[in-house]
């Protein structure tokens, strides 16, 4: 018993000694945000466009904004319909894309469609609801249940700060000319490309190049481990918004992705890409990065508009 707890010891040790070959300094003013506090107004839809499909009913296009005051991941409520009013009669509208398909939108930021599907089949899911063979009239109102969740991601408590609301949008109000993806500035909410970005196990994060490729943007992250142990920052893989108003990549939770063993002293990269058209452009990173402690995950909003 006493060899196997030597050899073990002797293992540790050893193991420790080959990672902390390369000694690392830490850049100095790493941004670590300070979170911002959830209001009570939750987020704002705005109708963009009113339309008659091929089968004759009323198509209406939307885009939502984050007005929380924080960083939040929006839904409808499941199962629930969107009610019509129109000449003092209630219509359900059965067909409901409304939401930020699981990812957290920046304070301030507005969309109006995510990427939706399979991992291996992803498609465009704009945001809309359509009402079968309904009628808009003048004073015609559309209401929309739907639950959000403010602040950081945590893996282990993914419904804290949960909350609901009701879209009350007048169908006489359609705005056809906003821009994206910014609708209220936030002040401070920005971060350059250059942040250095302190996360779990005193590593930090840098994102060292980003550009346009056939498909896409590819990103190259870089982790540098100052400590004594190996470690590892999980930041998923980062979706994007721009001028279109759309947030590209699917989502999953951003634990899943596969990051590098970082050694001690030293410092790893790795790339992750997201799939846009080469046109959009005004673009910003909605970053989600491990920090504090395991599967909990800050966000970021990275300004990449030159790219």
């Amino acid at each position: 018993m006493k060899d196997k707890k030597a050899l073990t010891l002797f293992l540790l040790a050893y193991a420790i000694s080959t990672y902390a070959c390369v000694y690392i300094v830490l850049p100095e003013n790493l941004n670590t945000p300070e979170p911002a506090e959830s209001n009570t107004t939750g987020w704002n839809a705005i109708v963009t466009n009113l339309a008659k499909t091929d089968a004759g009913d009323l198509h209406i296009d939307l885009t939502v904004r984050n007005d929380t005051g924080d960083w939040s991941a929006m839904k409808t409520i499941g199962g629930e319909s969107a009610v019509l009013t129109s000449n003092g009669k209630s219509l359900n509208c059965d067909t409901v894309y409304v939401g930020t398909g699981g990812h957290r939108l920046a304070p301030g930021f507005q969309m109006r469609g995510y990427i939706a599907g399979t991992k291996s089949e992803p498609s465009t899911q704009m945001i809309y609801v359509e009402c079968k063979g309904a009628e808009v009239v003048s004073g015609s109102m559309l209401f929309i249940n739907y639950s959000y969740v403010t602040g950081q991601y945590n893996y282990y408590e993914q419904d804290t700060n949960k909350a609901e609301g009701t879209f009350e949008l007048n169908l006489d109000d359609v705005v056809s000319d906003l821009s994206y993806p910014i609708g209220e500035p936030v002040d401070g909410l920005i971060q350059p490309a250059n942040i250095e970005i302190a996360a779990i196990n005193k590593l930090v994060l840098s994102l060292v190049g980003a550009k346009r490729t056939d498909t896409g943007l590819q990103f190259t992250w870089s982790a540098v481990n100052p400590s004594d142990y190996p470690s590892y920052v999980h930041n998923g893989i980062p979706p994007v918004i721009g001028s279109d108003g759309i947030l590209y990549g699917f989502y999953e939770t951003p634990d899943l992705a596969t990051v590098p063993l970082v050694p001690a002293g030293d410092k790893a990269e790795w790339t992750t890409d997201v799939a846009l058209p080469q046109d959009v452009d005004n673009l910003y990173i909605m970053l989600s990065v491990e920090s504090g402690k395991a599967r909990l995950f800050t966000n970021y909003a990275i300004d990449i508009s030159d790219k």
